[in-house]
């Protein structure tokens, strides 16, 4: 998902990118399977929307589509609505192609782009390779944004009602902090927790999975 997401009123992308399957960097290369994920957004605690992510095709040829659509709500009345779609080919490890469209409150953006001359990768949280990255692909502009992973402590975190051991990693960006989990025992991706302006806290969490053991 990529940073610019988690700002919220400069913009709500982050994951946004590709965060869909396991990537707990614990040296092992698991490979990605077809599936897709579905988690709700919360802002606060309180849901804001939704974000499911798509994998397809074979691993030296991979798509993967993204989809999120939040809504602010205050008293009843929506004061900030998002919306974005994203999708991305892979060669392997290699991001080639992106096009994304969002609507951040009104404001319309649409990237269309080819990444043939070097290997970047987006914010793919589904990639094991994407902590030892230095930059990364933002899905909603295409640009490239410095990045510092760092590993984090692990913990307890809920996810579909129930407390789920999670091993996590901070990721910093130009202009946020994301805090990325991993089941413990799988290394599989079920959550984030992202500071917004306003020290508020925007939140991701596994609800289903499909085509995925």
């Amino acid at each position: 998902m990529p940073a610019r997401a988690l700002a919220l009123a400069p913009a709500l992308a982050i994951a946004l990118g590709a965060g869909v399957a396991w990537a707990q960097e614990s040296g092992v290369e698991s490979a990605i399977e077809e599936g897709e994920w579905n988690f709700t957004a919360t802002l606060d605690g309180k849901p804001i929307g939704t974000h499911r992510f798509v994998v397809g095709g074979s691993a030296s040829a991979r798509t993967v589509d993204s989809r999120a659509q939040f809504v602010v709500r205050l008293l009843g009345v929506s004061v900030y609505r998002y919306r974005h779609q994203n999708e991305e080919r892979w060669a392997g490890d290699c991001l080639r192609e992106l096009r994304s469209d969002t609507d951040d409150d009104g404001t319309r953006q649409q990237v269309a782009r080819r990444y043939d001359d070097e290997c970047l990768m987006s914010f793919a949280y589904w990639n094991p390779r994407l902590m030892k990255q230095q930059r990364l692909v933002d899905p909603q502009t295409g640009k490239l944004e410095p990045v510092r992973f760092e590993p984090l402590p692990g913990t307890n975190i809920e996810v579909r009602g129930q407390p789920v051991r999670a091993r996590g990693w901070r990721l910093q960006a130009a202009q946020q902090r994301i805090r990325i989990w991993y089941a413990a025992d799988s290394g599989r991706w079920i959550g984030l927790d992202a500071e917004t302006k306003g020290d508020r806290q925007l939140s991701y969490r596994l609800t289903s999975t499909s085509g995925a053991p």
